[in-house]
């Protein structure tokens, strides 16, 4: 069976792909001894999952030697995922809630991944610069902003300025009003035709 993931991302090395299997073999397993995924859409793994965590990839490629904070990480989604496609990047995964950080260390050991380090707490404590912060769906784009600047480095290495990339779902115009003058809203359905990501969205905000 051809995996979709393989479909939008030709390019993949044998090596991406066997970490993108482990990825869909590994979750279920430990989805059922710790909640990281809704239990009743682990079944839609790599659609709404897996590949919804790489729109971020078609939005900006990461120029090698970028650093990237996964915010409210999870069990590892936007990040692992993201950390397969780009090796020389090195993604910070935090979250507060231990037992799903477990799984996230865990899947990224099976996956192969060197290019991952992971903080148990508040993002508070965090006193590392990044070149942008990747967030899932986890709190409004103004509050991730207050709380997430002074992790934003200055220097810059991208062809976007650094800030926040963020997957969202629904209408989010109203929560993003207060940023506008320097965010982009994007439709990841124009990355991606299926009906999942028709009312999926990408916020990029810059940092100043």
């Amino acid at each position: 069976m051809e995996h979709i993931i393989f479909k939008y991302f030709p390019e993949l090395t044998e090596q991406q792909k066997e970490s993108f299997l482990t990825m869909l073999n590994l979750y279920p397993e430990w989805n059922a001894k710790i909640n990281v995924i809704s239990r009743k859409d682990i079944e839609n793994l790599e659609i709404n999952h897996l590949l919804h965590s790489l729109a971020i990839a078609k939005f900006i490629k990461f120029t090698d030697g970028s650093r990237v904070m996964d915010f409210g990480t999870g069990g590892g989604l936007p990040g692992l995922p993201l950390a397969v496609l780009f090796p020389n990047v090195h993604f910070h995964l935090i979250d507060r809630t231990g037992k799903k950080l477990l799984v996230a260390q865990e899947i990224a050991k099976a996956a192969g991944l060197s290019n991952v380090s992971f903080q148990h707490g508040d993002v508070a404590e965090c006193k590392e610069k990044f070149d942008f912060v990747v967030s899932r769906a986890v709190m409004p784009q103004p509050d991730l902003l207050k709380i997430c600047r002074k992790n934003l480095s200055a220097e810059q290495r991208n062809a976007l300025p650094n800030g926040l990339i963020t997957l969202k779902g629904g209408d989010i115009a109203a929560e993003m009003r207060p940023l506008k003058s320097r965010s982009e809203i994007i439709d990841i359905s124009q990355y991606f035709t299926e009906p999942f990501f028709d009312t999926k969205k990408i916020a990029y905000t810059s940092a100043n």
